[in-house]
């Protein structure tokens, strides 16, 4: 199949787009190398992907360019039968001193991505969003008809997105599925998210920092349950319209999982507190129930299986990924 990543040479976007030339897709990814996190990353996920589409039946092919540029847009969606929309300007913390960027980027640039999939043969539009469209939880696990006050713009414009997708469905008849993603982790993972962090640090002898009291909580979900979800979406149209949480249902509080990195890697080190930021959410959990009826999902790995996993491949990777995460 002719297969459209946007955001393919970030993280999530990457391994989507590297899972599908494996199967031997066509794969084109559309990707404007923002400077957000060291692009040596996503230059080795670019790397990665074109060795396999050589030594494959699949293809790869990268556009550098910008989601908001409708024109390149019109062209890539007009020749794909699927996309997977991927690309956003992520962070919490960014979107908050950067709200109107945020905004012209997932917001304005989904729209023109859904404008062109309306005026094309798209089989079907997935969308990424996130857990941060929930906000405060009044209740956990968070399921799909839990309120969504968002407490940051980003989580505003994720909610946007996802809605602006929904409604293409019903008003144009596009078939379109968004995912809410819980906090992904895994290799090539941005440096910036918290395990990324605490390897590093604790590879280099230095303490792991929390950022708050530690008591915060996380459904940290492993890249390889994401792409599982992301796959059966080529396969099956029941979910056309729906919006649907992906997570891992095992939620550890910040101040375990510092524990649980160090104590694998240096145990002596004690740990460190900062100041907590407000935008960051206080407590996510997936309830997966519509997920699982919907597409059979079920998620794999657990947060300690995953931590030892991506432990592993960094200290595997260590030459190249460590000085990056350490430029972060």
């Amino acid at each position: 199949m002719s297969i459209l990543v946007t955001g393919g040479a970030g993280f999530i976007g990457g391994h989507i787009a590297q899972r599908f030339v494996e199967r031997g897709h066509d794969v084109v990814v559309l990707d404007n190398f923002e400077p957000y996190y060291n692009l040596g990353i996503k230059e080795h996920t670019v790397e990665r992907c074109r060795e396999l589409a050589a030594e494959g039946e699949g293809s790869y092919d990268l556009v550098d360019a910008d989601l908001r540029d409708a024109d390149v847009v019109d062209d890539l969606v007009g020749e794909a039968e699927y996309v997977y929309h991927q690309a956003a300007q992520a962070g919490v913390r960014t979107s908050v001193e950067q709200p109107k960027k945020v905004n012209a980027i997932n917001v304005d640039g989904t729209i023109n991505l859904l404008e062109a999939a309306r005026n094309s043969d798209t089989e079907r539009v997935v969308v990424a969003s996130s857990s941060s469209v929930y906000g405060k939880p009044e209740y956990l696990p968070y399921d799909e008809e839990h309120p969504t006050t968002p407490v940051s713009p980003y989580g505003v414009s994720k909610l946007a997105t996802e809605q602006y997708a929904r409604v293409y469905n019903e008003v144009y008849g596009l078939p379109t599925v968004s995912l809410r993603y819980f906090t992904v982790y895994g290799p090539r993972m941005r440096p910036n998210m918290a395990i990324s962090n605490f390897v590093s640090r604790c590879l280099h002898g230095e303490p792991p920092v929390i950022y708050g009291d530690g008591t915060q909580t996380r459904d940290f979900t492993y890249a390889d349950d994401i792409l599982w979800a992301n796959e059966q979406l080529l396969e099956t149209d029941v979910a056309d319209g729906e919006i649907m949480n992906v997570g891992s249902t095992d939620n550890i509080e910040i101040k375990t999982l510092a524990e649980v990195v160090r104590d694998q890697l240096a145990p002596e080190l004690e740990l460190e507190y900062g100041e907590r930021n407000d935008a960051d959410a206080e407590h996510t959990h997936a309830d997966i129930s519509k997920a699982n009826d919907l597409l059979g999902y079920e998620p794999t790995t657990t947060i300690r299986e995953g931590v030892s996993q991506f432990i592993d491949w960094y200290c595997a990777n260590e030459e190249w990924y460590d000085p990056l995460v350490r430029k972060s």
